[in-house]
């Protein structure tokens, strides 16, 4: 699409290794692609094939599993987060991926009540990603309340924006507009669809969180389209899908029976409908 580049992050549901995900991806179309990192993990596959077929690294999505410890007491837990954290703004820094995505805290059985402990350590993260000069995109996720926290705290922060997930939005936050809320931090979007949340009393779950192709789902695409607008953003739009469905759930089935390039290139396709309507 003229003047609107588009991303697509790798996924382990692809079936095929590093390399031929990121060939597929430049293939279709795409202009760059995202990765998750864990401790320990290789990232030279994606740098190595980020070179060959010269597709850039948009972000490096962090790992996540310990980000509720570092609002907690134990401090032995909440160091080996935190240091997780920061070995993957080390890692941004080192192959100059400009963005950090980040979660903010995981689990749906919490108070929600952030606490100044974790502030601290979230600001050692920040001081961190400053000096690299890496930016971390926080993305909306369950405890919304942990969000609203770093977001009011660390308001003035250059390193600080905002990673805007649709599908999130509607199955964790109750399709609360946060573009509304954060859109002027908004550095990078992970943009994808589901059904909203199934539970008729409103209890959200990780199995609502569908990362369907936009359009396959209940999403109002003027509508975000227009919010993406009007909060003025105008980079990279990346997406984050999965081929398969979530336990006991079946609306992905349909895409993990495609073969992966007809997948990713149907991902292509959708992702620009979304680029032609932010024109």
């Amino acid at each position: 699409m003229e003047n609107k580049k588009l991303c697509l992050g790798l996924s382990g549901q692809f079936g095929v290794g590093i390399p031929e995900q990121i060939r597929l991806i430049k293939e279709a179309g795409f202009d760059a692609f995202f990765t998750g990192w864990a401790h320990g993990a290789d990232i030279m596959p994606c740098v190595n094939a980020a070179r060959e077929y010269d597709i850039p690294i948009q972000s490096v999505h962090a790992p996540f599993n310990k980000t509720d410890d570092l609002w907690g007491e134990d401090e032995l837990l909440a160091e080996k987060g935190l240091s997780e954290l920061i070995e993957c703004v080390h890692i941004c820094e080192e192959y100059s991926v400009p963005i950090m995505v980040s979660h903010v805290f995981i689990g749906f059985d919490s108070d929600n009540i952030p606490t100044q402990v974790g502030l601290e350590r979230y600001y050692k993260l920040i001081r961190e990603a400053e000096k690299c000069g890496v930016k971390i995109g926080f993305e909306n996720t369950e405890g919304i309340e942990y969000l609203d926290a770093i977001f009011r705290n660390f308001s003035g922060e250059k390193s600080v924006g905002f990673c805007w997930d649709s599908g999130h939005e509607m199955c964790y936050n109750h399709s609360d507009d946060l573009l509304a809320k954060y859109g002027g931090r908004l550095i990078c979007t992970h943009i994808n669809d589901n059904l909203g949340i199934r539970d008729y009393g409103g209890k959200i779950t990780w199995l609502d969180d569908l990362h369907l192709l936009p359009f396959d789902g209940i999403a109002d695409w003027d509508c975000n389209t227009n919010r993406l607008k009007k909060c003025g953003y105008d980079s990279i739009l990346t997406f984050e899908l999965c081929k398969k469905s979530k336990p006991g759930r079946h609306e992905n089935d349909v895409y993990d029976a495609m073969p992966v390039e007809v997948y990713i290139a149907e991902a292509y396709k959708r992702a620009c409908r979304i680029a032609a309507k932010m024109k």
